[in-house]
């Protein structure tokens, strides 16, 4: 009986370590090499913003390599990309309610899929798939686009979100030489 309870309370122990000091030390220094990052957009009753985490190309092959074609990723790195909107806009011609969403892609050779989905998860991979399943639950997707990529003449080292508004507005992803535009309006 004595050894049933030291066990169980060394597992407890174990435990209470792992959650309150290895997993915040492990996600700290994540984030050190892939720093995070917050976008906003605000103007004319838009009131959007998308946060991140930003990992660097450091001279490897990005798409179709360590993010592969036709593979669902967690845009970005550590924990899920997130945007959130104050008002039901439309992405690419489909209504987004308002809300913050999980936000996913699956790059493409030509086209990819941008996925809003309602589940906000700890973290962007399943720890037993050792990072290669997102932990993405497809059932809560609330809206999926299909957008064109676009070559880049230049090399983009860092992960990069971001929002333009040049006649119309676009949410934009660049890596390494890949561009990809989402239409974002009212």
């Amino acid at each position: 009986m004595k050894i049933l309870k030291w066990t169980l309370l060394i597992s407890v122990i174990l435990g209470l370590l792992f959650v309150f000091v290895l997993e915040p030390y492990m996600k700290e220094q994540t984030k050190a090499h892939s720093p995070e990052v917050t976008r906003t957009y605000q103007k004319n009753e838009f009131n959007i913003s998308v946060n991140y985490s930003s990992p660097s190309k450091k001279e490897r092959e990005i798409f179709g390599n360590l993010v592969p074609y036709g593979m669902v990723w967690r845009t970005g790195a550590n924990e899920p990309t997130t945007f959130a909107t104050e008002t039901t806009i439309r992405i690419a011609e489909k209504s987004l309610p308002a809300g913050t969403y999980s936000l996913w892609t699956i790059p493409g050779e030509n086209t990819w899929s941008i996925i809003f989905n309602k589940n906000i998860p700890d973290w962007g991979v399943t720890v037993l798939s050792g990072g290669k399943e997102t932990s993405r639950s497809p059932e809560d997707d609330v809206l999926t686009v299909e957008v064109p990529k676009e070559e880049l003449r230049n090399t983009i080292e860092k992960f990069t979100i971001d929002f333009e508004d040049n006649s119309e507005l676009f949410m934009f992803f660049a890596w390494d030489r890949t561009k990809v535009k989402i239409p974002i309006n009212k």
